[in-house]
């Protein structure tokens, strides 16, 4: 078989959306012809912890583990946080009243720490791992980022080995939706530039997740893009019962900070409220993950406090078990820049639940391209109020009849995560001929 190296951040018992794109490509590659070789950190800082992922990791797979250094409990010191409180992704705050020392936080991270808080391990990692190929020869290597300084030890690595090489992006470098608030002086954006045309022009190919991305990487200078989209894997979901609420049940998994925080959709179900006793009594919004102290605060201001649900984090095979008695699955996008090419990786979940998608967000996006090819739901603009309330009268008209809606999705299996391994195969075949 060939060998692949794969250098990644994120691995079992990280939880989150991060974490199963290569754990699953890890899962089906040697089907296929190829055997990973997985490199993490020993001691990473993980935003949570879920061990039910583990269950994926074959007792065969060779992990190689080595210590990182993050400056991470200098910066919970700093911020007012105790060491054993995890840090949030994506500028999501959980508190009403942020310290004043978070922007000077952020500001030492954006400028100081490129590019990201991971970079010193980048030097250790190009030595520790140039003496292992030595002894370990391998055919290909993968970076996956975020965060990006896993691409820098790839980068290391095809200078001094001329190792075929794929970068793959899960999201965007300088083109992510945050990086305008990092505060970055003119330096700092420009050495992010820099690090950033030096990944894209020196691998093989480079892969990630959405359409309008490829696009934007192929306007940087990459020579050749792939885009194999993240999916959802057939083994979760086999032997997973799929309930039906009694509630008029509209769910959201995963994390909202407040650029996700869908203000329509909130307006909307209390006008719908104010009119409707019934549908008042019915409806419930069940929000599983880091949930902004904004949306919390925008529901209560709409009365509708007493209709949410809200959980912090489950398990990832607990929170499809939740997920599948909803009556809609929400897919709310982040109201900023380059949102055409967001495509988070609950959208392929939700296809294999095989519940009506409800997105908010660009109507021509990638997201809303999904939806609309495989039949799966519904796409309303971030201001669309009246397609938003006329949509959800008529679902809710629908679950009275029948408590639940009816939906004819196909094309779903193209998302398989096996059907993507193919191509990350192909990828693979095509760089070492």
């Amino acid at each position: 078989m060939r060998k692949v190296l794969i250098i990644a951040y994120y691995w079992p018992p990280s939880g989150g959306g991060g974490v199963q794109r290569w754990l699953k490509f890890v899962k089906y590659l040697p089907q296929f012809g190829w055997e990973p070789i997985v490199y993490v950190p020993e001691n990473p800082e993980y935003p949570s912890i879920d061990y039910s992922l583990l269950n994926d990791v074959s007792p065969d797979l060779k992990v190689i583990k080595r210590p990182i250094f993050e400056p991470y409990n200098f910066y919970k010191r700093f911020i007012g946080l105790k060491k054993s409180e995890r840090l949030n992704t994506g500028f999501l705050s959980e508190r009403k009243k942020p310290r004043k020392s978070e922007n000077i936080a952020i500001w030492i991270r954006g400028n100081f720490f490129i590019p990201d808080a991971r970079k010193f391990w980048v030097g250790p990692s190009i030595k520790y791992l140039s003496n292992y190929l030595k002894n370990n020869p391998v055919d290909a290597v993968v970076s996956t980022g975020p965060p990006h300084s896993m691409h820098l030890i790839a980068l290391g690595l095809k200078k001094k080995f001329g190792l075929k090489w794929i970068a793959d992006f899960r999201d965007p470098w300088t083109n992510i939706d945050f990086f305008d608030k990092l505060m970055l002086t003119s330096f700092a954006n420009k050495l992010h530039h820099r690090k950033e045309r030096q990944v894209i022009k020196n691998a093989d190919i480079l892969t990630t997740v959405s359409w309008k991305w490829a696009e934007d990487f192929k306007e940087m200078g990459a020579k050749h893009v792939e885009v194999i989209t993240n999916g959802f894997d057939a083994d979760d979901f086999n032997s997973l019962e799929k309930p039906l609420s009694k509630k008029f049940e509209l769910c959201h998994l995963g994390s909202m900070n407040k650029d996700r925080n869908p203000n329509v959709l909130w307006e909307s179900l209390s006008e719908i409220a104010k009119e409707n006793e019934a549908f008042k009594n019915d409806l419930k919004i069940t929000l599983i993950g880091p949930t902004d102290h904004r949306v919390v605060d925008d529901l209560k201001k709409l009365n509708l406090s007493n209709q949410l649900e809200y959980v912090n984090y489950l398990p990832h095979n607990e929170s499809l078990k939740t997920a599948s008695r909803a009556t809609i699955l929400l897919l709310p996008l982040n109201d900023t820049l380059n949102v055409e090419g967001r495509i988070p990786g609950k959208i392929f979940e939700y296809l294999a639940l095989e519940k009506p998608i409800l997105c908010i967000g660009p109507i021509n996006g990638d997201s809303a391209k999904i939806i609309r090819e495989t039949n799966s739901g519904q796409t309303i603009g971030f201001s669309d109020k009246k397609n938003m309330v006329d949509l959800l009268l008529k679902y809710y008209s629908e679950f009275k009849k029948d408590n639940k809606i009816n939906l004819k999705s196909n094309h779903i299996n193209t998302y398989s995560r096996e059907e993507l391994t193919k191509k990350m195969v192909s990828a693979l075949n095509a760089i070492v001929g």
